[in-house]
């Protein structure tokens, strides 16, 4: 499988801005980037990331400040140079977490989230050039800020995640992105990965499930839907590794219920970012939910389908013109709420599993 690829170029565009490009006598030392914590939009970010990357010169360091949990996934990309992690992602920073930042001492920071938390820590480190959207009242700490549309419940808002990091940076002077996404070094290679991880990606019809979702109960297709999928995947010679997180792995067990155990494999919780990206990158097909899985699935240049109803597919659907997308629009969709306000759940639910076969077996033929 190609390590690289190009993505639609279609992808609902984001505002543009003025184009001031940054002076590079204030970050001789480094550009600190900012990433979001949820593992989808951190993978959102990498078209920017690449196109900022191009305008640094060779002297001046790209670090990534991201949680624990998806260094490994940054430092597989040749166009960061280096990724510091912070202890606790939702509170205050800690001591060590400022010692590690000053220790490189970047001259310039990039928030590609919305919190005034990061801008005042970030300001408190020393770094004095800040940029980023305009949110939570943090642009008087910025050295310029970026102001785009509010999300508008129960429409499709035609703006991608992707393009609005990438219009923040390409008014920093960055160059317009070409639709190419990274190549990945895995930091472990797979043969040093467990016998199971190795053996299920050298299957020649490995499909994987992503039947979870971070942002809440809403987004997620029913289990019993995703369990016919893989049903029917194993009836046609396939096999199935269901991945997700820790907490997902309730919602794992209810997809494999009833499933041969030797021909579906419950992962959720046991893998690391390392074998969860082999896994996606050797998969034929994956199914998920609008999740982080789903993007990185994508990025890593696999075939899937996503199911998308609560959230809004032209503004975080995978950035990959191999993956399809299922959208039943219903009166109170996009809702964007973790939980269906009615209950129903009608957006996923009316989607069938039959109608999501028929469209794998489309996109295989």
């Amino acid at each position: 499988m190609s390590k690289e690829q190009k993505v639609k170029p279609d992808l609902a565009a984001a505002p543009e801005f003025p184009v001031r490009p940054l002076n590079l006598t204030h970050i001789r030392d480094g550009i600190i980037v900012r990433v979001p914590n949820w593992l989808g939009d951190a993978v959102m970010t990498l078209p920017a990331i690449m196109q900022l990357k191009k305008i640094l010169p060779e002297y001046c360091a790209l670090f990534v400040l991201c949680p624990k949990g998806l260094k490994d996934m940054f430092e597989s990309l040749s166009c960061v140079d280096m990724v510091i992690t912070l202890e606790k992602t939702h509170r205050n920073w800690s001591r060590s977490d400022i010692k590690r930042l000053t220790r490189v001492h970047p001259g310039a920071g990039i928030l590609f989230n919305n919190s005034l938390r990061d801008s005042v820590f970030l300001r408190l480190c020393g770094i004095k050039h800040l940029y980023g959207a305009a949110a939570r009242g943090r642009t008087v700490l910025f050295k310029r800020s970026f102001k785009f549309p509010a999300r508008v419940s129960y429409k499709l808002n035609n703006l991608h995640h992707t393009n609005k990091y990438l219009s923040i940076v390409k008014a920093l002077g960055a160059p317009d992105w070409d639709g190419t996404l990274p190549e990945f070094q895995i930091s472990t290679p797979l043969d040093q990965t467990g016998n199971l991880i190795s053996d299920l990606c050298d299957h020649p019809a490995l499909m994987t499930i992503a039947g979870g979702a971070a942002y809440g109960g809403s987004k997620r297709w029913p289990s019993e839907n995703f369990r016919e999928v893989a049903e029917w995947w194993v009836r046609s010679g396939g096999i199935v590794a269901i991945l997700g997180s820790g907490a997902e792995e309730p919602i794992a067990c209810e997809i494999a219920a009833g499933l041969p155990t030797n021909k579906v494999f419950n992962l959720a919780g046991k893998t690391d970012m390392c074998e969860l990206m082999h896994l996606l990158r050797h998969a034929k097909f994956c199914v998920a939910n609008d999740s982080g899985i789903m993007h990185l699935s994508a990025a890593l240049g696999g075939k899937g389908l996503a199911i998308f109803g609560p959230t809004d597919w032209t503004a975080t659907g995978p950035i990959s013109d191999r993956w399809e997308i299922v959208y039943e629009k219903q009166e109170c969709s996009p809702c964007f709420k973790r939980e269906c306000p009615d209950g129903s759940s009608r957006c996923m639910k009316s989607i069938t599993s039959e109608r999501v076969i028929k469209e794998i077996e489309a996109v295989l033929k």
